[in-house]
C-alpha cells in the first residue's frame, strides 16, 4: 500500500519486493487475520472510537473478503507483502475509505502476533487430538497382545522377556507426555496482544477484555514490548513438536527392524509400504523411514527458530517473519506424522509366533537365574558371577540353559536345584508384578489407566 511508503522517495527494487513479501506462506493466516479484525472492529464501535455504522461496514466487509478467501475467488496481488495488505487493501475496494478505520488503535505488529498465536492455538488442538488418536491405536494393538510375549533389548540384544503390550504401552507414555507438553503450551499462547500497538500500547480506551473474550483468550498480555516481540509460544510449539517427532522416529526405527526378515515380529500393511523399482520380492517400510527423515527436518525448524530470536533487541524486528514458514510446516509435518502412525500401527500385523521363537535365546532368564540365587542367600554381585559363567559354559556345550543337567548348574552353585531348571518365560513375566512391570497383571493394570485416559470404556474386572 502506497502509504506504507509515504516518507520514501523511492519506491523498493523488485528484488526487495520479492525478498521482503510474506504473502506466498502468511495466506494461510486469512481466518485468524480476518476473526481479529472483526473483533477489533466491533469494539472499536462499541467503544466510541468509531460510529456504530463504520463497525458494521468493516464487519459486513470483512466477511466478504472471507467468503472470497474460502472460496478461492480472492486474487493475490504481488505488490502487497502480506496478508494484512492484502485484506485490508480488498476491504478499501469493496467499502471505500471507511476500510482505513480498520487500523485505528492496532499496529502489524501486534495483528500479526494476534493471528499467530490463534493459529498456534488450533494448531495445539489438532496436535492434542491427533496424539489422542495415536494413542489409541498403540492400546487397541496392546489390549489384542496382552500375552504375546517377545525379547526385550538393551543394545539391541535381547535382555529380558517382555510383553508385547508393555512395550506398546511404552510408547503411549511417551506420547503422553508429548500431550501434556503441547496442553501446557497451549497455555501460555492463550494470550491476546491486540492492544499492545507497535511497542508502546494503544493511546486509545480500548477494551482488551472483550476482544480476548470474543476471540476465545484466557488473558490479556501485561507488557506491550513483550506481547509483540514475543514468540516463545512458537518456540514451545516447535519443542514439542522436536520431542514428539523424536518419539516417531524411535517407533519408526522398531518398526523398520522388526519389519525386516532379520526379525519378522512385524508385518507393516501394504497401504504403509511401497515396493522396489528393479527387485519385485522387496516390500520397504518406507513410511516408517521417512517418519525418522522428517524427524530432523522439525529439529532444525527449532534451531532455526531460536537463532533468529537469540540476538534481537526489543521490541519488533522484521527477523520475526521468518518464524512462520518454520512454524507451518512444522505443524503440518508433525499432524501428518501422527495420522500416517496411528493408521500404521492400526493395521500392523504383529507377529507372536515369531517373537516366541526369539524368546529361544540362551540367556533370556539369565537374570532370573540370577534372581534365584539372590533368594537363596548369595549377594546380587556373586550371583551375576555365577549365572554369567553358566551361560558361558552353555554355550561352549552348545545348549541352551534348560537342557543342562542338575549337575551341570551345581558344578557353579551348590544352591542351583532342580527347581532352577523349571524356571520359565511366564514365570518370568510374572515376577515382574510391581508397579510398571511386565507382568500381565500390571500390564492389565496399565491398559485400564491408559483407556481412561482416553476415554474408552472399561470396566474394573479388565484388571
Amino acid at each position: 500500500m502506497s502509504h506504507i511508503r509515504s516518507r520514501f522517495s523511492k519506491e523498493a527494487t523488485e528484488a526487495v519486493v520479492r525478498y521482503t513479501s510474506s504473502l506466498s506462506f502468511d495466506r494461510r493466516l486469512y481466518p485468524q487475520d480476518i476473526a481479529g479484525s472483526i473483533a477489533h472492529a466491533r469494539m472499536l464501535g462499541r467503544q466510541g472510537i468509531i460510529s456504530p455504522a463504520e463497525a458494521e461496514a468493516l464487519i459486513q466487509g470483512l466477511d466478504s473478503v472471507n467468503s472470497e478467501l474460502a472460496a478461492g475467488r480472492f486474487e493475490f496481488r504481488s505488490e502487497l507483502e502480506d496478508i494484512h495488505m492484502a485484506i485490508e487493501s480488498r476491504l478499501l475496494e469493496l467499502i471505500g475509505p471507511v476500510a482505513g478505520k480498520l487500523h485505528t488503535a492496532r499496529s502489524r505488529n501486534d495483528q500479526v502476533s494476534l493471528d499467530l498465536r490463534l493459529y498456534v492455538k488450533e494448531a495445539i488442538q489438532q496436535t492434542l487430538s491427533s496424539v489422542r488418536n495415536l494413542q489409541k491405536a498403540l492400546v487397541a494393538q496392546a489390549e489384542s497382545h496382552r500375552k504375546t510375549a517377545m525379547p526385550g533389548y538393551t543394545h539391541l540384544q535381547p535382555a529380558q522377556p517382555v510383553l508385547l503390550a508393555h512395550h506398546l504401552l511404552a510408547y503411549f507414555e511417551m506420547l503422553e507426555r508429548d500431550y501434556a507438553r503441547f496442553a501446557d503450551t497451549l497455555k501460555r499462547t492463550d494470550v491476546l496482544p491486540l492492544g499492545s500497538g507497535a511497542l508502546a500500547g494503544a493511546a486509545y480506551d480500548l477494551d482488551r477484555a472483550a476482544v480476548a473474550a470474543e476471540l476465545g483468550f484466557a488473558q490479556v498480555s501485561r507488557n506491550s514490548l513483550d506481547a509483540v516481540a514475543d514468540r516463545d509460544f512458537v518456540l514451545e510449539y516447535l519443542a514439542a513438536a522436536s520431542i514428539c517427532m523424536s518419539h516417531l522416529s524411535r517407533l519408526a526405527e522398531e518398526l523398520v527392524l522388526w519389519s525386516s526378515a532379520e526379525f519378522g515380529f512385524v508385518r507393516l500393511d501394504d497401504a504403509y509400504t511401497t515396493g522396489s523399482s528393479i527387485m519385485p520380492q522387496k516390500k520397504n517400510p518406507d513410511v516408517a523411514e521417512l517418519g525418522r527423515g522428517k524427524a530432523g527436518r522439525v529439529f532444525g525448524h527449532l534451531l532455526a527458530m531460536l537463532t533468529t530470536l537469540k540476538g534481537l533487541p526489543l521490541a519488533y524486528n522484521r527477523d520475526l517473519q521468518e518464524d512462520k514458514e518454520a512454524l507451518f510446516d512444522a505443524v503440518d509435518t508433525l499432524l501428518l506424522s501422527l495420522e500416517v502412525f496411528s493408521g500404521m500401527i492400526s493395521t500392523a500385523q504383529f507377529q507372536a509366533a515369531q517373537m516366541k521363537r526369539a524368546l529361544v535365546d540362551n540367556g533370556i532368564l539369565a537374570t532370573d537365574l540370577a534372581d534365584y540365587l539372590v533368594k537363596k542367600g548369595l549377594p546380587f554381585r556373586e550371583a551375576h558371577g555365577v549365572v554369567g559363567r553358566l551361560v558361558s559354559y552353555a554355550e561352549t556345550q552348545s545348549k541352551p540353559l534348560r537342557k543342562l543337567s542338575l549337575a551341570e548348574y551345581q558344578l557353579f552353585s551348590p544352591l542351583f536345584d532342580d527347581d532352577a531348571r523349571r524356571l520359565s518365560l511366564a514365570k518370568s513375566l510374572a515376577a515382574r508384578s510391581i508397579p510398571g512391570g511386565t507382568a500381565p497383571k500390571q500390564v492389565a493394570r496399565q491398559i485400564w489407566r491408559a483407556k481412561k485416559i482416553l476415554g474408552i470404556p472399561c470396566s474394573a474386572q479388565s484388571i
